[in-house]
């Protein structure tokens, strides 16, 4: 079993509990980790060369996921625009690039740890799921858990993931905060704006982004 791993923040609890997690599984012993950005996780997973990942909401569309996402209910803080008068895309992203394009947001794509320390400078930007509520009044889905085999575990992943309230460790947070350069206390700030539940709202934003990315 292959699993795409994303070493974004944005994943960190996840990436916590599923430590745990495969500890007490039987799973355990044959799960293997491929890491990289976004859009690499996508094309492995696409060929699959991965056999589970959270994949980017553009690519995702047409294959099984559970009720686990990516997910900003308002602003993100790391997904911006810079602004600037050329559009720029973000090589490790795909969803973030179609979505700049359906709020008409010309600049510089940038995702990720790299987005939030720039974000962290106070310098100028779009913060585009704030963008985004601002104009559909829905949350806005990066990402979502799929899979191409093995449903029953991650079905049961799913589950127990949304009951537990994952607490990081401190060594973990440490580790985290020495990896991006970016403070422990900005860490946890920085998560209180991501969610990881696929709820009826959320699966609501989802159906409208598909539908405004048809008519790119």
């Amino acid at each position: 079993m292959v699993f795409g791993k994303i070493e974004y923040l944005n994943l960190l609890p996840f990436h916590v509990f599923m430590k745990r997690f495969t500890k007490s599984s039987q799973q355990s012993m044959s799960m293997h980790y491929k890491r990289g950005v976004p859009s690499k996780i996508n094309k492995q997973f696409l060929s699959h060369r991965v056999d589970a990942a959270f994949i980017s909401s553009i690519r995702a569309k047409n294959y099984k996921n559970v009720n686990l996402g990516i997910i900003a209910k308002k602003e993100v803080l790391s997904v911006l625009i810079i602004p600037h008068v050329d559009s720029v895309n973000d090589s490790a992203s795909e969803t973030s690039n179609v979505l700049a394009k359906i709020l008409n947001i010309r600049g510089e794509v940038i995702i990720g740890d790299n987005a939030l320390r720039y974000y962290l400078q106070n310098k100028p930007h779009v913060d585009l799921g704030e963008k985004w509520h601002e104009k559909y009044n829905l949350p806005f889905v990066f990402a979502l858990l799929c899979y191409h085999k093995d449903e029953e575990f991650y079905k049961k992943i799913e589950k127990n993931f949304l009951k537990s309230r994952v607490k990081i460790p401190r060594y973990m947070l440490n580790e985290a905060s020495t990896r991006t350069k970016i403070s422990q206390n900005n860490i946890l700030n920085y998560l209180k704006h991501i969610s990881y539940h696929l709820d009826t709202k959320a699966k609501m934003g989802l159906r409208r982004f598909y539908k405004e990315a048809i008519k790119l």
